[in-house]
């Protein structure tokens, strides 16, 4: 197998601009910021067991990155038996950041895209902490 990495899960949420913004703050880690250490899966191919997504979670540390407070892909990858090792929920950082009014779904409005950032620099510290702690760095 690889070097261990650590998978960072977004969740779903079709059609929340919140739901986007979890997402482009993790593809702006696993793209730009941290592409050697990171990995993503998608949250509906471990939601069905897929051997691969849940072999993944099951053997990397996880971060979920969620939306809402539902916090689906925490949930997931605890139920796929997964190594949870860190949660972020949007809203709980947009309740800190409440001048940014994030909108859109398809594509983030500036206000969102900021938001993301700021997101995407937790995820990106927290990796470092994670394989520091782990010892797989």
């Amino acid at each position: 197998m690889e070097n261990h990495k650590v998978v960072v899960v977004p969740c779903s949420g079709i059609g929340k601009s919140l739901g986007t913004v979890g997402r482009v703050a993790t593809y702006k880690v696993i793209e730009r910021m941290q592409p050697e250490k990171t990995r993503t899966v998608c949250l509906a191919l471990l939601t069905m067991g897929d051997d691969d997504a849940l072999k993944l979670v099951r053997e990397n540390p996880c971060i979920a990155v969620d939306g809402c407070p539902a916090q689906c892909s925490k949930k997931n990858i605890e139920a796929s038996k997964g190594k949870l090792a860190h949660n972020i929920v949007v809203t709980d950082v947009l309740r800190k950041n409440r001048a940014l009014k994030p909108d859109g779904v398809i594509e983030l409005n500036d206000q969102g895209d900021k938001l993301a950032e700021i997101i995407a620099g937790m995820v990106s510290e927290k990796v470092d902490e994670i394989l520091r702690k782990e010892k797989w760095e």
